[in-house]
């Protein structure tokens, strides 16, 4: 085998081994920022999601997705994997059903499976934004829906060689593509489910909700950031020494600007430094520069990410506070607000000397408007696809199968309800009677076995 392809499959699968411990990240980011009585059931969610969506999409959205067929789905190379007997050994590009994916020389192996773990990426976004009220089956059957057909098809028309690569937009590893998607998905699952129970006032006042174990949301926050060096540099498919490198700065001051911005604006906003504003701040940064990691300086990555973290805090308190749109961890402000955001800034803050022969300079760096409009039609195309039928798979298990637990079961914790354990299992309420006066007069304190 070509050395060079052997070191490419190498960082390819690596990368993409980072990617898969991300799923890690967002379970216990979620389960932290959640009431200890869902903490089952959100770990379970995550765990499953990427069990089933790596089923259907092995046999269905890697082909919608990177098939050969129309500039609107792929046609090709669905029920399971074709060519594989056409891998390269070489160093010569794949060729068979998948063309999309010629421009890189790994083994298609590598290819899918860095594939399948951007996919599952996508599915688990709406988890978080349901938890707490949502059924388990459900939620399985949703997700399978997203990794079968809503990210297939708007994967095609990007990264697929569709009618947005066509028109020229731009996603290098997936602000739209894979985070908008789970964002506008997760967007409508919250507003059909409704609000958790007790959430809003009377008066539609906001009621705080906080998180049982934000260390726990802290400690995945961490490792979402370790698993974006290698999100966006893996999106090279190439041990590209300079690209991958410049790739891994820009991506990290993304991420850091926008925590240092999203605590100073819940600071002034809210009167205090609020973590969660601060972890999610990383995050958005992270969503807003994954599009054009590749295509912008140092010094842009920055920019963009300082605006990701006023955003993502002035979008959670809109959602919640205008909109009444209840969703536990944030996600729509991170994913969708910052996917919307970081895919514009690559019409905006692209310069075609860090990648040349694809986006061109965008509109601050003298290009014009023409990638920015770009953009704005993929932003369009992509939220008007994935509301409609995301809306319609919710209508539909509202319908059928039902998608929000009982009042009971939601007042007493999905944990018991839905899976019929604990994740503490020795905190227990414990009655002492202390002796008084011949008589037992009964305190409840919280206490571990």
């Amino acid at each position: 085998m070509d050395p060079k392809v052997a070191l490419d499959t190498v960082w390819v699968l690596v990368t993409g081994m980072l990617v898969f411990f991300m799923n890690l990240g967002f379970a216990t980011v979620e389960a932290g920022m959640q009431p200890a009585k869902n903490c089952v059931n959100i770990l379970s969610k995550n765990f499953v999601v990427f069990a089933v969506t790596s089923l259907v999409f092995w046999m269905f959205g890697f082909g919608l997705m990177f098939g050969d067929g129309s500039p609107w789905l792929g046609l090709q190379g669905i029920w399971g994997l074709h060519g594989l007997d056409n891998s390269p050994a070489t160093g010569d590009a794949y060729q068979g059903v998948y063309s999309a994916l010629n421009w890189t020389g790994v083994p298609l192996f590598a290819k899918f499976f860095f594939q399948l773990v951007f996919a599952g990426t996508a599915a688990t976004i709406v988890s978080g934004a349901v938890g707490s009220r949502i059924k388990y089956l459900s939620f399985i059957v949703f997700s399978c829906i997203m990794g079968t057909l809503i990210y297939p098809v708007t994967g095609h028309w990007i990264w697929g060689g569709g009618f947005l690569a066509k028109m020229g937009f731009w996603d290098f590893a997936g602000s739209s593509v894979v985070h908008s998607v789970g964002g506008w998905a997760a967007l409508t699952g919250a507003l059909i489910l409704g609000p958790r129970i007790g959430k809003f006032g009377p008066n539609g006042e906001v009621r705080a909700t906080p998180g049982h174990e934000l260390s726990l949301a802290t400690l995945g926050t961490f490792v979402l950031w370790l698993g974006w060096f290698g999100f966006n540099p893996g999106s090279t498919m190439a041990a590209d020494p300079e690209a991958i490198s410049r790739i891994c700065v820009t991506t990290n001051s993304g991420g850091i600007a926008a925590a240092l911005t999203a605590t100073i604006t819940s600071w002034l906003l809210l009167g205090k430094p609020d973590l969660g504003m601060t972890l999610n701040g990383l995050l958005a940064g992270l969503v807003a520069i994954t599009a054009g990691c590749a295509y912008v300086s140092v010094e842009s990555s920055l920019i963009i990410g300082a605006i990701a973290g006023v955003l993502v805090v002035l979008a959670v308190m809109f959602f919640e506070q205008k909109l009444k749109i209840d969703d536990p961890v944030g996600a729509t402000s991170v994913h969708l607000v910052n996917g919307v955001w970081g895919t514009l800034a690559v019409g905006l803050f692209s310069q075609d000397v860090y990648m040349p022969n694809t986006t061109g300079n965008g509109l601050l760096f003298g290009g014009g408007a023409k990638l920015l409009m770009a953009q704005l039609t993929g932003v369009a195309a992509v939220a008007i696809f994935t509301l409609v039928v995301s809306a319609v798979a919710w209508w539909l298990l509202k319908a059928t199968m039902g998608i929000r637990v009982s009042a009971q079961e939601e007042i007493e914790g999905l944990d018991i309800g839905e899976h019929g354990n604990s994740a503490y299992p020795d905190f227990v309420v414990r009655k002492t009677f202390p002796v008084t006066s011949g008589a037992m007069s009964a305190s409840a304190e919280p206490a571990r076995r």
